[in-house]
Order: structure tokens, then sequence, then C-alpha cells
């Protein structure tokens, strides 16, 4: 590898390094809305919201793949997968 190449390897390692220390600061910082995101799911005030939903009682603008069943539990098996690869690494 001529020195060229070298610092251009470096160079791709460094922003690896980088890009993967913020993903990692990032995540933890979203730890603790996570947890509240997992307890809204599927709690009373989260059926509450979804009658609310199904009566028509929200504005049709308002986003709300949180009322879906789907969108949350993508989210807890994204997480789940992503833990068994770190637990590979």
């Amino acid at each position: 590898m001529d020195n060229t190449e070298r610092i251009k390897h470096i160079v791709k390692m460094e922003h690896i390094l980088n890009s993967a220390t913020n993903a990692v600061s990032e995540f933890e910082k979203l730890l603790p809305d996570i947890k509240d995101l997992l307890a809204y799911y599927g709690s009373r005030e989260w059926f509450n919201d979804l009658d609310a939903d199904s009566k028509g009682e929200l504005p049709s603008d308002l986003r709300r793949g949180v009322l879906s069943e789907d969108a949350v539990y993508d989210l807890l098996i994204n997480i789940k997968e992503l833990q068994k690869e770190l637990k590979k690494l």
C-alpha cells in the first residue's frame, strides 16, 4: 500500500470511528425517550388515544405512527436485532 492509499484508508477509518461514536452517543441520549415510548405503547393512555383517533377526534394532519401497532413493534424488533449484532462484535 502506498502512502496515498494509506492516508485515504486512515481518513476512511477515522470517518467510520467518528460516525459510529456519534451514533452510539445519540442512541444513548434516546434511551430514556425510548423507555417512555415503550411504557406508552399498549398502555391505557395509548388505547384512549387510539380510540380518540378512530372517533375522528384528532386533527387529520397529526402524524400518528405511534398509534399503529406495527411502528413501535418494528422499532423493538430493530433494537433487538441491533443488540444481537452488537453481541457478535
